[in-house]
């Protein structure tokens, strides 16, 4: 899957009205995203509030150990391995169990 079918997924699964993709290429563009709104960019593979907001919303429990960092949304989902940026890969777990969510609506 896409980075954007995932972030198309889980602002589905947070009831986010997307207007349009946005991909980053204009020339004062704030980066790659779904538009929603009054025209902000949501994009929480990049964007730490927008990641903490979406598993706030959603329930999502994060929870952490030394090799893996693995997100639940009612079930156990694959865990991921600690990458160099820690961060990144939490956003990342994040969207990928609220698209996880919107799959079983």
């Amino acid at each position: 899957m896409t980075d954007r079918e995932l972030l198309e997924k889980a602002a589905k699964a947070a009831g986010i009205d997307a207007i349009c993709w946005n991909d980053g290429s204009e020339p004062y563009s704030s980066g790659e995203g779904i538009i929603y709104g009054d025209n902000h960019i949501w994009n929480p593979l990049t964007y730490d509030g927008d990641a903490l907001r979406l598993a706030v919303k959603l329930g999502i429990d994060v929870s952490f150990n030394d090799l893996a960092l693995c997100v639940y949304a009612g079930e156990s989902m694959e865990p991921f391995t600690r990458t160099p940026d820690p961060y990144a890969a939490t956003r990342r777990a994040i969207v990928r169990a609220a698209a996880a969510i919107v799959e079983t609506l």
